[in-house]
């Protein structure tokens, strides 16, 4: 039976890969680790041998993989841009669905499912289980706004979005605190400092499955919005570039 899963994700430069049987992730591969040793352009390129990497120590096959599923953004354009590119480029050499998931939702998952993880667990604390009740996930947009996201974690540690991704001033987002409509932020840099991974997949994997895979041929990462040097472009010629 088929029942391995690659999970990718690159809605940041610290991007991730990871390998799970079922919704156990069995080896995982973060490049946050080569944020010093690298130009964070190249570390987008290390995707493919953190993979191989996994593939390697796991032994799995092309005749054991179900899917591949890919961080959908919003994100870091150039990030997202390796990333979509190499899920899709597996999808069509292996023969299998490529299914996507909001990279703000596997901030949430992929700190859940740490502590479930192969390797020891970076965090000792309780920190890594969240309490249930609504969080708001967030991503830098540039600009002096955020990507941002309120989702629900459940009593069983079950993660659900609540409502659509938003662009959001620092502003929002202390006017959402003072209401007190969230428990914390969560995102790099914020309250609770994680990234999306990979393997947040394990957690969201059957509500995933639900929602189908994308169309190979036409899917693209979810970008947020346009390319910062597409944005300094615009302003300096007074007129939308044409794709």
């Amino acid at each position: 039976m088929k029942n391995i899963t690659i999970a990718i994700e690159g809605s940041t430069y610290a991007g991730s890969v990871a390998i799970l049987r079922g919704s156990d992730v069995v080896c995982e591969r973060s490049l946050r680790g080569e944020e010093r040793s690298a130009h964070r352009m190249e570390r987008g390129e290390r995707l493919m041998p953190a993979l191989a990497e996994c593939i390697a120590e796991t032994g799995v096959s092309s005749r054991d993989l179900a899917r591949i599923v890919c961080g959908a953004g919003p994100g870091s354009f150039t990030s997202l841009r390796v990333a979509g590119s190499v899920a899709k480029g597996l999808a069509t050499g292996y023969g299998v669905d490529l299914h996507a998931v909001n990279s703000l939702l596997l901030t949430v998952a992929g700190l859940i499912q740490e502590e479930q993880a192969v390797d020891p667990p970076r965090r000792k604390t309780p920190s890594a289980m969240l309490a249930p009740g609504p969080y708001l996930s967030l991503l830098d947009a540039m600009r002096g706004e955020f990507f941002a996201l309120r989702v629900l974690v459940e009593g069983d540690q079950t993660v659900k979005p609540m409502g659509h991704v938003e662009l959001m001033t620092l502003d929002d987002i202390a006017e959402i605190r003072e209401r007190k409509t969230v428990l914390r932020c969560i995102g790099p840099g914020q309250e609770i400092d994680v990234g999306p991974h990979a393997r947040g997949v394990g957690v969201l994997l059957e509500t995933i499955l639900e929602q189908g895979p994308v169309d190979l041929a036409s899917w693209e990462p979810d970008y947020g919005r346009l390319a910062e040097a597409q944005v300094r472009w615009e302003a300096a010629h007074g007129r939308p570039l044409r794709t």
